[in-house]
């Protein structure tokens, strides 16, 4: 019996001293979110002098998209598609390479 009574003891003092910290991290993160709230409301002040002049808008670079590389069939299948009637082999030929009987490979 004294020993669960030593045992009680020692969580209740544990918890106080979580509550502690808990109370001191909730101030903390008050003072911080009242800090950036502070700071969103501020607006920059615009100086206007008579000299000055409108620096011209940068224009941001596109991001150019890498190319996928397409895999052989692909590229006999668009080789394919691009032609209005079809493509017989001799041309398959000529625009790709052939790897084996019956397999193109684009050059």
């Amino acid at each position: 019996m004294k020993n669960l009574k030593k045992d009680l003891q020692a969580v209740i003092k544990e918890l106080k001293a979580l509550t502690r910290k808990t109370e001191a991290m909730a101030k903390k993160l008050a003072k911080l979110e009242k800090a950036q709230a502070a700071a969103k409301r501020k607006p920059k002040a615009k100086v206007k002098t008579k000299t000055a002049k409108k620096a011209p808008a940068k224009k941001k670079p596109v991001a150019k998209k890498k190319a996928t590389k397409l895999t052989a069939t692909d590229q006999v299948v668009n080789i394919i598609k691009r032609s209005k009637k079809g493509v017989d082999v001799p041309t398959l030929i000529k625009k790709t390479e052939r790897a084996g009987r019956g397999v193109y490979v684009a050059a």
